[in-house]
């Protein structure tokens, strides 16, 4: 099984597929730019620009991406990924927007909100402009995907059971339950069998309780009383 998701930078997609990766027991593919670029003592945008002109550098780069996916079954986190891989059992695509984006790039990358925001302007603009002239592919066009998720709406975790659901529906429930080594798949939008025990629990609770409340003991009469009865009579 082969599961591929895409994203914009900061969108968070690596953060899915490695939690992906862990509940599915599958490899993780995620080799990025950025690890070229230290790889080759060069700034991340220097070697966006570089790209640019020598195409050579992204088709090298996407040869290797389907050269270790070749290798098995797998989760794949790269920007091409879902258009790369043909054989792909799921393509996603993890959106958000620009100023969710920067935040998120901010505070891993120690800039300011507004460096942020430029950095990743520049960036989405390099990309989807080298990937229409090396391969004619417009990263900003989703309508082949699977599933598009918006990840300011839910959380990784949530996201990657979203798409572990998706993946069952595609590939057979038996696949993915034997691949996580449970007997079944629980819905990310039920809660947890714990947790509703638990609340059926309370529920018992207050129901015995208003129960009791409402048990009035009849009061025995007192011997005075009684007495008082036995002398009339």
């Amino acid at each position: 099984m082969i599961i591929t998701i895409a994203g914009l930078s900061g969108s968070g997609k690596n953060t899915v597929g490695e939690i992906l990766s862990k509940k599915l027991k599958l490899r993780l593919v995620d080799p990025t730019f950025k690890t070229l670029a230290e790889e080759r003592r060069m700034d991340l945008m220097e070697f966006h620009r570089k790209a640019e002109k020598e195409h050579n550098i992204d088709k090298d780069f996407d040869a290797h991406l389907i050269s270790e996916v070749e290798k098995g079954p797998c989760v794949v986190t790269t920007w091409l990924g879902p258009w790369m891989i043909l054989n792909a059992d799921l393509r996603v695509w993890i959106s958000a927007s620009q100023h969710a984006r920067a935040a998120r790039l901010a505070g891993r990358d120690a800039m300011t909100q507004e460096q942020a925001l430029a950095h990743l302007a520049e960036r989405d603009a390099s990309n989807r402009t080298r990937y229409l002239d090396v391969y004619r592919i417009d990263i900003y066009a989703h309508s082949d995907f699977d599933l598009v998720i918006n990840s300011e709406k839910f959380t990784p975790e949530k996201i990657a059971d979203i798409i572990i659901e998706a993946a069952a529906a595609k590939v057979g429930h038996s696949v993915i339950c034997g691949r996580m080594g449970v007997g079944q798949i629980r819905r990310w939008h039920v809660p947890a069998a714990k947790k509703t025990g638990e609340k059926k629990g309370k529920i018992k609770k207050v129901m015995k309780a208003k129960a009791k409340k409402k048990v009035v003991k009849a009061k025995p009469k007192s011997r005075s009383k009684a007495k008082s009865k036995k002398k009339k009579r």
